[in-house]
């Protein structure tokens, strides 16, 4: 089974002024990906990504704040029965 995008990323942002919106929008408009949810309040956001650039979303969701509960499972592998 191959799928469209193989890694799974979830993470939480802990910051000052955090924007759901803004946060959707650049993930959105610059990583490929989809299944894109970014929800919270303006000092903790939780994002959950699918992509093949999980590090982009790293990188990124750092540039905000402290990011922390990282998760990267490789979907393709789980699919497999295999660990992710």
């Amino acid at each position: 089974m191959m799928l469209e995008f193989k890694f799974d990323v979830q993470l939480l942002i802990e910051g000052e002024n955090l924007s759901e919106d803004e946060i959707n929008g650049y993930i959105a408009k610059n990583i490929e990906g989809d299944s894109l949810l970014a929800v919270g309040d303006e000092e903790l956001i939780k994002v959950h990504y699918h992509t093949n650039v999980p590090w982009k979303v790293l990188e990124y969701c750092a540039s905000l704040g402290d990011i922390s509960d990282i998760v990267v499972e490789n979907m393709e592998r789980q699919a497999r029965g295999l660990q992710g």
